[in-house]
Parts: structure tokens; sequence; C-alpha cells
């Protein structure tokens, strides 16, 4: 599927997990190659949710463009076949122009519906509504345990907090009469080429590193970014108000929790996230690992771009 070209630049992808250094290193990248940022961090995506995504604030992008940054309202959904379409579309542009694309993030299957082949599934929408209306009756939790009985792989790698996939995989299995799973794409050649790079950390300094940036971004506002937020609809929407960070809060605000308890489960449940990030980019062969703690980090990263 490579649609490597002498003529054009290869784009480098820095995935891993949350909290790893991948921003620093794709700025670093970016400034060395003279590319541009391509995001590809589903939350990102969203203007106005700027302290809990960690998203880097326009004064330390050293000038270098960003793609895929603030695209959509917090009251839009956000789907990854929107965002493949679209991510897709700038990387063309930017190979067309010699451009490097440095594309960004953790959000794992945005990652791959990027590089791989990926054709999404049909949808109905009676099927999803009837879904989501059940979800709302009985909870997340009791829709987890009635996926694991239809499809226990994709029971197994979807969160029993994210309503949403647990719908969506529901919605596939009934349509196509398959798991979940069949519809995913297969780890290939990735498109154009991509050298595929990937941050970690030892645990124990990836968990120091999430508690200091959940406290920062407490500190920083993220209260009452969530408070402007909800006057624009951010509780409205049907995919922004999930985010980790963003839902705590939210339960702050509606009385259901304190604010340390808040502050507890956004680093929770961040945590867990890594851990899943973990086990999704460990799994694709293609991908080099760098460690983000190293002196040299930025020398290895560039020495796997070009091992000559």
């Amino acid at each position: 599927m490579s649609d490597r070209s002498p003529d054009r630049p290869v784009p480098v992808a820095i995935v891993g997990p949350t909290a790893s250094g991948k921003s620093a290193l794709g700025l670093d990248i970016a400034e060395r190659v003279g590319g541009e940022i391509v995001n590809v961090d589903a939350m990102a995506q969203y203007r106005g949710m700027d302290i809990g995504t960690a998203k880097p604030p326009l004064h330390e992008r050293r000038g270098i463009v960003h793609h895929q940054l603030d695209v959509l309202d917090v009251t839009e959904t956000a789907t990854v076949a929107r965002y493949q379409a679209a991510a897709r579309a700038d990387i063309e542009r930017l190979l067309g122009a010699g451009i490097t694309p440095v594309i960004v993030g953790g959000s794992m299957l945005y990652v791959q519906a990027l590089l791989d082949d990926w054709s999404f599934p049909a949808t109905d929408r009676a099927v999803r509504a009837r879904y989501e209306q059940q979800l709302a009756q009985v909870g997340v939790a009791a829709m987890h345990r009635q996926l694991a009985e239809v499809d226990p792989q994709a029971a197994a790698t979807i969160l029993d907090t994210d309503g949403r996939r647990i719908v969506r995989a529901l919605e596939v299995v009934e349509l196509t009469g398959e798991p979940f799973a069949a519809s995913a794409p297969t780890i290939g050649e990735p498109r154009w080429g991509t050298t595929i790079l990937a941050v970690d950390r030892d645990t124990a300094a990836l968990d120091d590193r999430i508690a200091r940036r959940t406290d920062r971004m407490f500190a920083d506002g993220l209260v009452a970014e969530v408070e402007g937020l909800c006057e624009v609809g951010l509780r409205e929407g049907v995919t922004a108000r999930r985010a980790i960070g963003y839902a705590q809060v939210l339960e702050f605000l509606d009385g259901g929790i304190d604010l340390a308890r808040a502050r507890e489960l956004t680093f929770i449940g961040t945590r867990r996230y890594v851990r899943r990030q973990r086990s999704w980019f460990r799994r694709d062969h293609r991908i080099t690992w760098l460690d983000g703690a190293a002196p040299d980090l930025l020398s290895s990263a560039m020495g796997a771009l070009d091992p000559t």
C-alpha cells in the first residue's frame, strides 16, 4: 500500500502513550526537516478544549503550522471516518507541496485509520438509536457486559466506560454478523511509506508525569475552561463531554464528586488509557520505539528517519 515516491518527502508519525513527550519531539523533528504537524489526537480537534488535552499553545508551536487542531465545535461528534478523510487530504496537500507531514498523537484508532487501508462498516441509524436508548436506560457497564457476550474480543479492547464505542461495536456486530475486529484494517505497509516512531518512558516515571500533568491542568484553570465550554454546548456534545478530565469536571460541577476526587479520577482515567495505548501500539511491528527520557532522543529519532 506504499505511496512512497522518490519525488515526495516521507511522512513521520510520532505515537505512543499520553505524557511521554510526543508533542515536543514532533516540534523538534518538524523544525529540523521543515515539516508541518498533523494532529492525531481526537480530543485536540475541539476548539476551546486546550488545557485538558494538553494542546500546545500557539506561542509554543515555534511558528510551525498545525493541521487538524481546533477543527470541531464541542457540539459536533468526532468520528474516525471524518478524521481519516480530512487528515489524508491534508497530508496529500503537504506531500504535493514538498513538505514533510509530522503526524503526532496517541489516538489509537485514528492512527490506524490514517496509516492503514481501513474502510468503515455501514451504519444504521435505527440500530444505533436502539443501542443508544439501551445505554441510557441500563448504563454503560451493562452494555459492556452485553458486548462481552456477543464479541468478547471487542469487549476486551474497549473500555467499560466508553459507551459510544460499545454502542458502535454492538451496531457493527448486528449489521455484519461478524466480530467488531473484522472491520479493522490489516497492518501492512503504512500509507505513504510513513516512518512510525513511538515514545515511551519507564512506567513509574510516566505515572509521575501524568500526576504532575493532571495537577497542572487543574491549577491552570481546567474547571473554568469546562465552565466556559458548557456555555457553548459541551453538555450536548456526544464525544467532547466524555473526554478524560472534562467528564470528571462535569461531574464535579454537577455536585456528584468533590474537586479532589475529580482530579484523582482524571489521573486514574489517564493512567488506564496509557495502559491501553501501550498495548495497542506494541502490537504494531512497524514501530521504532524511543525512550522519551533519553538525552539523545532527537538524534535517535532522526537516525530512525534516515538510518543511512
